[in-house]
């Protein structure tokens, strides 16, 4: 067999940090951990391909040359997985598909060969079964969730790792909690299942040995889901593998505020090289938190968490959600000053938007105010739903939050506040690459000098090399962050 692996484009989103890759030379922002895995599950005397169509463009010669096209996307890739079907259809190339967007929205796919759903480990291999047997199904599901104990090393050997900002890595699927607006428990359980720490140091090494170095993201919805695990078993062979290695990684993931309980675990997950966590606060409404059942974070003080979580020198970027069934008129001026007063800097404010595997989405049905279907990007103005606010008044209040907390004054602010309050931790030794001055020289060029608001950055940067000139790397990727976003949400200065 012939087989072309395929990863769809992303479009220009908050999360694409498509205007920031210019500043630093890179073409996507991480390397597609789920397809390169599949990639490594198919038979070893299989020809393979990979594409990656946020780093290159698709070539109608490797199209015909496979017997195969495989995709793998998540609902953001709407658009590009449209256009790669049609290409696939008129070159006459059978599609294998699998990933959320198709494992959430299957029946709208009905001109793909081959639908590979749910988790790879379990509906893939009686599907390559068939295929050698020569009696395909269309559709292979199970309720069953995979043994991530047999989880193979992805093929790193399809990839150039230069092209992206970042690798990723995956510890566990599942989540404990059950929030409303979240289909992560439809589509991995809410048991916590892990690989073994054995599993991550071969992943770690393997990522040494093709060359890698930087960040590292460990995709995990919620990397603290087994706490005992990641406390007395992952975090200290990390912490070995790192001081043996000298240090060649940071760690980024995501977890839930309940992070911010445990001092013992904050202080490994700093030792293991962990330097950004993204926790989902959503909002500071307590009627809005159990509207959505995200119990954990009711009844605490919310920025206090952030602030402990910082402490340790994680920097913590946030998701904020409106749109929630209660809402008042002053929910927007509330996430603004909550913003503002946590120093967040990396802040996703987003509207509420139903996945279809969600529980929200199955109760706005039975209420008959679902009208659209789930795009995958709740930063762009657009809802699957009929909110129970005004829906101009929500868009404008929802406009006022991202110009507000995106404009230069506020955004600078946040970043000054959490420099101040910043300590490296241990083991941090980033030394600067090439690449790194030739970001701060574009950052002088295209903020510095091009930008209407300058002033900000020239503020920003000079203030850290007087007061905190350790931080001035930091100040200046954060310039960078803030053009990203600015550029994202039209009309922002």
């Amino acid at each position: 067999m012939n087989i072309l692996l395929l990863y769809p484009k992303y479009p220009d989103t908050y999360w694409s940090f498509k205007h920031a890759l210019k500043f630093i030379s890179k073409k996507a922002v991480n390397i597609p951990l789920g397809i390169l895995t599949v990639a490594a599950m198919l038979p070893v005397e299989w020809k393979k391909k990979f594409t990656d169509l946020n780093v290159t463009d698709l070539n109608d010669k490797d199209i015909i040359w496979a017997d195969f096209v495989f995709i793998s996307a998540m609902s953001v890739q709407m658009e590009s997985v449209s256009q790669i079907i049609e290409r696939c259809r008129l070159l006459k190339t059978k599609i294998v598909a699998g990933g959320p967007l198709f494992t959430e929205e299957f029946e709208q796919f009905p001109e793909i060969d081959h639908l590979v759903l749910n988790e790879a480990e379990i509906t893939l291999p009686p599907f390559i079964e068939d295929l050698k047997n020569g009696h395909p199904k269309k559709i292979y599901q199970s309720a069953l969730f995979a043994d991530m104990a047999k989880t193979p090393l992805p093929d790193y050997s399809l990839i150039k790792h230069q092209e992206y900002a970042g690798a990723t890595i995956q510890y566990s699927r599942g989540c404990p909690f059950d929030c409303e607006f979240c289909d992560i428990t439809a589509l991995f359980g809410r048991q916590v299942r892990t690989k073994t720490s054995p599993q991550i140091i071969a992943e770690l090494d393997e990522l040494l040995k093709i060359g890698w170095r930087g960040s590292v993201f460990f995709v995990d919805d919620n990397f603290i889901g087994h706490k005992q695990k990641i406390k007395h078993d992952l975090l200290p062979a990390i912490i070995r593998w790192m001081e043996k290695k000298n240090y060649p990684f940071t760690f980024t993931t995501e977890a839930s505020i309940n992070l911010a309980d445990d001092a013992d675990l904050m202080d490994k997950m700093a030792r293991a090289g962990f330097r950004k966590v993204f926790v989902g606060i959503e909002t500071p409404d307590e009627s809005c938190l159990t509207e959505c059942n995200k119990l954990q974070n009711n009844n605490r003080d919310l920025i206090e968490c952030v602030n402990a979580i910082q402490h340790y020198g994680m920097e913590v970027s946030a998701g904020f959600i409106v749109g929630f069934d209660n809402d008042s008129s002053n929910i927007f001026e509330r996430q603004i000053d909550f913003i503002q007063r946590s120093g967040i800097i990396t802040a996703m404010v987003g509207l509420l938007n139903a996945p279809r595997l969600s529980k929200l989405y199955r109760r706005l049905q039975t209420e008959g105010r679902i009208i659209d279907n789930f795009t995958g990007d709740n930063t762009n103005y657009s809802m699957n739903f009929v909110p129970i606010m005004d829906k101009a008044e929500l868009l404008k209040g929802y406009q006022k939050i991202v110009h507000d907390i995106y404009s230069s004054k506020f955004y600078y602010q946040r970043v000054k506040l959490y420099l101040k309050q910043y300590r490296p931790p241990l083991g941090t030794k980033k030394m600067l690459t090439l690449n790194d001055l030739i970001a701060l020289l574009k950052s002088v060029v295209y903020i510095g000098i091009l930008k209407q608001n300058r002033r900000y950055y020239w503020y920003l940067v000079l203030w850290s090399i007087f007061n905190k000139p350790k931080a001035f790397p930091m100040a200046v990727t954060y310039s960078i962050y803030g053009y990203h976003f600015r550029a994202i949400f039209k009309n922002v200065n």
